[in-house]
């Protein structure tokens, strides 16, 4: 009997009052419009096809326009081994406040920027985004000072701050909570493959002869700031051309896939997709013991990938290579942490796990840093970046999916998403002041700085395990039941994660 699937991911974590009311939005409804909607069902093969051409037509969109937004912000430290450090005379500090002052204008408009998007969409609003810091990093290779660098950064703060919640927005327009977590998860590994593709691209730009104007001569670390944003530019063009806007609206769908994919979501979210946000549910996200521990732990988690994404090229030219060695360098540790990236999304999500990989992670992170402290061989040294990219990228993803699964519902969900988002990045304002020049060039302070950031990822994770396991058991056994009473059935679903039967993701 044909029927409309149900996510088993939500059947075992939401709440037993949410399915029920998916069974009933089955039942036919007063309006005609409801009444051929609630006769619609589908088969688990017609639904996993639906994926398959969403997996293979958004995310890889979506998974390059963040590649490149993370090229365009990164490539200031490629950049600066191949001659702008000499030539913009950033002496003492100012390359560590060029990198900071660009997370303090990305930080601001983090939440603006998603409010737009939901007033204008995403098929023009996400590929304005890409435009606008292709420019900024474009016009980047016309600088003449260190001052026009800090203003030309805080301006691509200003552009690139909305692309990644934009990019998460705009997925969970089109997969469910259930399987959102594994796209989430490819592409912010766009983040790493960025790192990679960085090295290459900066070791081929430089190579080129110089041209232009003799007032202005485009040379060496302009070449990369000038085509990867012209690059940038170029797919930003292109890309309203494919971008989607409502599962009912893609063009790749058949008449019958279009209806499926739009009422798939439309059950999954009917019964709170009135829901806006109040006071009581920002409380709620922001004192949730789950969510302060995965803001934490994606702010320590984001000090090492900043770190590694702003300074590696630095780290590999001050270990002995030459400017050109340091950029083809880098790209090996990128894509190991790359693939791991991916494949830890892939586990969790099967597993229904997050903690245990967040606990374990690290531990590689610690073995890396530890090397980089206290070893003078330059081959170690190398090898034990391998250790600390491949610990450090799965944990961003990891941390933001942990705190979503376990906020509930929506309007807290909306709520945590960005909160622990806004704390990771402030962890990022920490990882432009890990490597100074005065630390040169072992950069004991720098490595001490990543190593403890790390145990406390580990530390943060192995809380959450025990807490998340010690609440279930406790709901479990009736210990929670008391926050049902005096409350009707609206309020006891207006609870979210505090209710009850709502079990935690360990």
């Amino acid at each position: 009997m044909l029927r409309p699937t149900m996510d088993p991911a939500l059947e075992k974590n939401d709440f037993p009052e949410l399915n029920q009311r998916e069974v009933d939005s089955a039942s036919p409804s007063t309006s005609d419009n409801d009444s051929d909607r609630s006769r619609l069902t589908w088969t688990d093969d017609e639904e996993r096809k639906i994926r398959r051409k969403l997996d293979f037509r958004v995310v890889p969109l979506v998974t390059l326009l963040y590649l490149l937004c993370f090229l365009d912000r990164a490539n200031v430290g490629n950049a600066r081994i191949q001659g702008m450090q000499d030539d913009l005379e950033l002496v003492g500090f100012r390359f560590n406040w060029a990198l900071t002052i660009f997370y303090f204008t990305y930080i601001a408009v983090e939440i603006p920027s998603n409010i737009i998007l939901k007033a204008v969409g995403p098929r023009f609003w996400i590929p304005f985004l890409v435009f606008s810091f292709g420019l900024v990093s474009l016009c980047t290779a016309f600088v003449k000072s260190h001052q026009g660098l800090f203003a030309a950064r805080a301006i691509l703060g200003l552009a690139e701050g909305g692309t990644m919640p934009g990019i998460a927005f705009f997925l969970s327009c089109f997969y469910k909570r259930g399987e959102l977590l594994f796209r989430i998860g490819i592409f912010v590994s766009a983040s790493s493959l960025a790192g990679a593709f960085g090295g290459l691209l900066a070791a081929g730009l430089t190579q080129i002869p110089e041209f232009g104007i003799a007032s202005m001569k485009l040379h060496t670390w302009r070449h990369i700031f000038f085509f990867e944003g012209l690059f940038t530019v170029i797919v930003a063009l292109i890309a309203p051309f494919f971008m989607q806007t409502h599962p009912d609206k893609c063009k790749f769908f058949t008449p019958r896939e279009q209806q499926i994919a739009a009422e798939r979501l439309y059950r999954e979210h009917k019964a709170n997709v009135h829901e806006k946000v109040q006071l009581h549910h920002v409380k709620r996200a922001v004192f949730n013991i789950s969510n302060t521990f995965c803001a934490f732990g994606f702010f320590a988690v984001n000090i090492t990938v900043q770190s590694f994404s702003l300074f590696l090229p630095t780290l590999l030219r001050d270990m002995g290579h030459t400017a050109i060695n340091a950029q083809l360098y880098s790209v090996a540790p990128y894509c190991v942490a790359c693939i791991l990236s991916i494949a830890v999304a892939f586990a969790s999500d099967r597993t229904r796990l997050r903690g245990v990989y967040l606990a374990t992670f690290p531990i590689l992170c610690v073995v890396g840093f530890s090397i980089l402290r206290a070893s003078d061989n330059s081959n170690i040294k190398y090898m034990a970046v391998f250790f600390s990219a491949a610990g450090a990228f799965p944990g961003g993803p990891g941390f933001l999916s942990w705190g979503l699964n376990n906020a509930a519902g929506p309007a807290v969900r909306a709520v945590a998403g960005g909160y622990i988002v806004s704390i990771g990045s402030f962890g990022a304002i920490v990882a432009t002041w890990t490597y100074m020049a005065t630390d040169a060039p072992d950069y004991p302070i720098g490595h001490t700085i990543n190593l403890v950031a790390q145990i406390c990822v580990a530390l943060l994770a192995t809380f959450g395990i025990l807490y998340t396991v010690r609440e279930n058991r406790l709901r479990a056994r009736g210990k929670r039941d008391h926050r049902l009473e005096g409350l009707d059935e609206i309020q006891q679903g207006e609870l979210g994660y505090r209710h009850p039967n709502f079990r935690y993701i360990p």
